[in-house]
Order: structure tokens, then sequence, then C-alpha cells
């Protein structure tokens, strides 16, 4: 495995505890006043656009990740040739 695949399955794995971290946030108050109740079709629907929210910023934020040059090359990225 390449440093450049581990990267990117950390990256990947870091956004899953954001994501699952923002949509508990939010899910909580939605709980906590009885709008809906666990394992409903709301609290998925939280889940779901938390999820799309995240995937979003996720993607937005790679590129520039990336960008900072002291994070590249202190993971040796910068020299990685297998893809």
């Amino acid at each position: 495995m390449s440093k450049k695949q581990l990267f990117g399955i950390c990256y990947v794995s870091v956004w899953v505890v954001i994501w699952g971290t923002i949509g508990s946030l939010v899910d909580l108050p939605f709980l906590n006043a009885d709008i809906y109740m666990p394992g409903s079709i709301g609290q998925a629907t939280t889940f779901a656009l938390a999820a799309i929210v995240s995937l979003a910023v996720g993607i937005w934020v790679y590129p520039k990740v990336l960008n900072f040059g002291f994070l590249v090359a202190a993971l040796g990225l910068d020299t990685d040739k297998s893809d």
C-alpha cells in the first residue's frame, strides 16, 4: 500500500468521524424535543443530510490539505512514485 493510499484512507476515516459527530450534535436537540424518535425516518434524514454536507466539505477541503507543503513533505507524499 502506497503512502498516498494510506493518506486517503486516513483522510476519509477522519471525515467519517466528523460526519458522525456533526450528525449526533444536530440529532440530539431533535431527540430531546421529541421532534422524532430514535430509529425513525427523521433521524435517518438528519444523518443523511449531515453525510451529504460532510462529503461536500471533505471534497472541497481535500485539495487545500494537499497544498500544505509541510504536511505533504512530512508524510513523504511528494516523493511517492507509485499511485
